[in-house]
């Protein structure tokens, strides 16, 4: 059976031409809709995940064009998720996609090669990683840190990825977060507020723990349920939203609501030190003062 979706290599391309129509930066989420819409991927396609982890195939074909992208110097990244349209990626608008990907290939190449210089390399690790890469076929060590995280979170009972939604909240600065666990309560799993110096904001939150993609439906009835019962309205999940819910959930009239998905909820719980352990690693660089000799 063929493959259905762009090889992260196919995503080279629209990933540049995303970033430069949002002016050169972008977040994932704004990058990630304006590739969906350019590519024409169908919600089916964006459904499609890894037997094993879960993990949308789509978007983590996106990721790692995004990283390919990075060893070439095409972009950059501007911490906190978003990312940077450098000089050279701007240049590349214009080449065609092979050409992009032989020259993220060979930078890789050459950084793995002055590594290897310094210490022991795996024969052939350079090659095997450069093939398309399947999630499923990589250990917990060698997976992005995002990937494995996702992974603990979708394993977890319904009701404790609830209460870990409370504990983000809380850390984030919400009070009175209480999870009700009610049944046809319109989707709604808890309720916080939000206080902003002299003012405060009634949020509903609603969390969703599963693979796939959260459509335009699921905001409008999120909304639905809490019309007239907060001020503004929170929907947290492990899986993906499609542009047509986040249009939805910001569309001109309609009470906005916040979408955090999977990936955002990484780097949230990475910012919160939640479930991560952040270990800082500093190099140096050594150079000799040839100067120095000459005044001995």
């Amino acid at each position: 059976m063929s493959d259905p979706l762009p090889k992260h290599h196919e995503f080279m391309l629209p990933t540049l031409r995303a970033l430069d129509d949002l002016g050169g930066s972008g977040s994932i989420d704004e990058i990630e809709d304006r590739i969906i819409t350019s590519t024409h991927l169908t919600p089916e396609q964006l459904d499609i995940s890894y037997p094993t982890s879960g993990a949308p195939v789509a978007t983590h074909r996106m990721a790692f064009a995004r990283t390919w992208l990075k060893f070439g110097d095409f972009v950059a990244s501007g911490g906190r998720g978003v990312w940077l349209l450098t000089d050279k990626g701007r240049e590349a608008l214009s080449w065609p996609p092979s050409i992009i990907r032989k020259q993220c290939e060979e930078a890789y190449k050459a950084q793995r090669a002055e590594r290897a210089a310094s210490q022991e390399s795996t024969e052939g690790e350079a090659d095997d990683l450069i093939a398309d890469q399947n999630a499923d076929n990589l250990n917990s060590s060698e997976k992005h840190w995002s990937d494995v995280l996702l992974n603990h979170l979708k394993a977890i009972e319904p009701s404790a990825f609830e209460r870990l939604s409370q504990r983000i909240l809380r850390e984030s600065g919400f009070v009175k977060v209480e999870v009700t666990g009610k049944s046809g309560d319109g989707g709604i799993d808890g309720t916080g507020v939000l206080r902003m110096n002299l003012i405060s904001f009634q949020v509903l939150f609603q969390c969703k723990r599963y693979a796939g993609s959260v459509g335009a439906g699921a905001v409008r009835d999120f909304r639905g349920a809490m019309q007239g019962r907060a001020d503004k309205g929170l929907i947290i999940t492990t899986g993906t939203f499609t542009p047509d819910a986040r249009k939805e959930a910001t569309r001109d009239g309609a009470p906005a609501i916040d979408l955090i998905d999977g990936e955002a909820l990484c780097y949230l719980l990475k910012d919160l030190k939640l479930g991560v352990d952040v270990r800082e690693i500093q190099t140096e660089e050594v150079t000799v003062n040839e100067s120095f000799f000459e005044k001995i």
